[in-house]
């Protein structure tokens, strides 16, 4: 049996390069569909509507990633939410209101 060697990310330099088309997006939608050879995050934006009972959502951009690289982001998104909560607050997913002893401005 012989065995693989895995390269020491430690030790290696590494440099981040934008693309020419990379651009910043905001996005306060992600959707997130699989199938057995990968995941899909589908970043948009809530778009406002008339109706309380519609929502509409504008799809911006869709991001395919390897079960692998899934898990991996599921990791660094967890140490930066603990690290995030631990110097800010913790984060609610729900609205958090004040009690309505007074205006609230």
């Amino acid at each position: 049996m012989s065995e693989m060697k895995v390269p020491d990310l430690q030790q290696q330099k590494l440099t981040l390069t934008d693309a020419p088309d990379y651009r910043d997006t905001y996005a306060n939608s992600v959707q997130v569909k699989m199938s057995v050879w990968d995941f899909m995050l589908v970043f948009g934006t809530l778009q406002p509507t008339t109706s309380p009972d519609e929502v509409n959502i504008r799809n911006l951009q869709g991001i395919y990633l390897s079960p692998q690289q899934a898990k991996a982001l599921w990791n660094v998104l967890g140490q930066n939410l603990a690290q995030y909560e631990q110097t800010f607050g913790e984060v609610h997913l729900e609205p958090q209101f004040p009690a309505a002893n007074g205006p609230v401005h």
